[in-house]
């Protein structure tokens, strides 16, 4: 099994679009109606607000690839593009999706990895990400991958609040458990 990751670039929005549609999809329509679904896959992976997020300098996509097939993506934040206020010190994952069809492949821990990576080049202090409440699978990874809870925060899916866990590492902590 060949695995690259990629960082996307503003050539790759229509790929981002679609694969983002189709994570989220396969992730939560299950657990959310369809109305709900509908307005918030049009308002969050709108083109346009994924080109604006694409051009933000503080935020970061990146795909992963096995043996040249797309698999799924990652988005980071830094700086005020986090969507809380953490710090300068901090990197926030926002998205990290695997297509169902990848799921049980270890793709999840490359991203996270290439997540870590990038905030110890940036010499960042801790990682963060929001984990929706009801979402086990993920936050079972995320225990695994050493993150713990530290608060919550809200989440509007449509017109419906969510509550999303805050689940964070400090990359001393992470350096500790790769050893």
């Amino acid at each position: 099994m060949t695995i690259i990751i990629e960082k996307c670039t503003i050539e790759d929005l229509g790929l981002l679009q679609e694969i983002s549609i189709e994570t989220f999809n396969e992730t939560f329509k299950h657990q959310n109606s369809p109305e709900n679904m509908k307005v918030y896959l049009e308002r969050a992976f709108h083109l346009k607000q994924l080109e604006q997020e694409l051009s933000n300098i503080f935020s970061e996509f990146y795909f992963i690839y096995v043996n040249g097939k797309i698999a799924g993506y990652l988005k980071i934040n830094t700086h005020h593009a986090q969507s809380e206020a953490m710090g300068d010190d901090c990197l926030e994952i926002e998205r990290i999706y695997i297509k169902q069809s990848y799921h049980k492949q270890g793709l999840g821990k490359y991203l996270m990895n290439k997540a870590v990576e990038i905030a110890l080049e940036k010499n960042l202090r801790k990682i963060w990400l929001g984990v929706w409440e009801k979402n086990e699978n993920a936050i079972n990874f995320y225990n695994k991958m050493g993150f713990v809870q530290t608060g919550t925060h809200s989440f509007y899916m449509g017109n419906e609040e969510q509550i999303d866990l805050i689940m964070t590492q400090t990359l001393s902590e992470y350096r500790r458990r790769a050893l």
